[in-house]
């Protein structure tokens, strides 16, 4: 749902940025303004002296608009956050069987499933990623293959093995995974 927000958000604002950036690029440049816009011909200020001192007397009007600009700020560093935050799942929840349970770190869990994908027949890179929730962990996993190696083959295997053990060792009832296939590409080299 964030990235939807995000996109959406990000879509609204680049879409009032480059409206309201073109038409003031337009009337300063000499194209005629419409009688409602803010200005008027390509001579025309953004703010006058009166609108600029119009408020300066008023109480209320310099708290307000720094409540504005703070508010404003605080959404933007909330919207970085959210943008920059990574989704890696950093524990893993096991379930020892004795009504306790125990934490297993990530990247732990990570780490052993790129490593037995990438010992697999014909792949020449293996990255994986968990995400989701501690108790209900998904992968994300990459694979990178030789050109020789049949794409399912290497699922299968990656299935029986390297997803396998991950979810017996974890003692998970299951471990959903989204597994992405690309060749390796190799540079030319000059036969003689």
């Amino acid at each position: 749902m964030l990235r939807t927000v995000n996109r959406v958000l990000l879509g609204v604002v680049g879409l009032v940025l480059v409206v309201v950036g073109g038409s003031v690029l337009a009337v300063g440049l000499g194209a005629p303004a419409p009688s409602w816009w803010i200005h008027h011909d390509q001579h025309d200020v953004l703010l006058s002296d009166a609108e600029r001192t119009r408020w300066r007397d008023a109480g209320w009007w310099w708290p307000a608009v720094l409540a504005v600009l703070a508010v404003l700020v605080l959404l933007a560093l909330w919207w970085l956050t959210a943008v920059l935050r990574r989704h890696r799942l950093r524990e893993v929840l096991v379930d020892t069987g004795d009504g306790e349970g125990a934490l297993l770190r990530g990247r732990a869990l990570q780490g052993v499933l790129a490593g037995q994908a990438g010992d697999l027949n014909g792949v020449a890179h293996a990255h994986a990623l968990l995400t989701g929730r501690p108790s209900a962990p998904e992968a994300r996993v990459r694979l990178q293959l030789e050109p020789h190696v049949d794409p399912g083959a290497a699922l299968d295997d990656l299935t029986a093995v390297a997803l396998t053990n991950a979810r017996n060792s974890a003692g998970l009832a299951s471990l959903p995974a989204e597994v992405r296939l690309t060749g390796v590409k190799h540079r030319a080299e000059r036969v003689s």
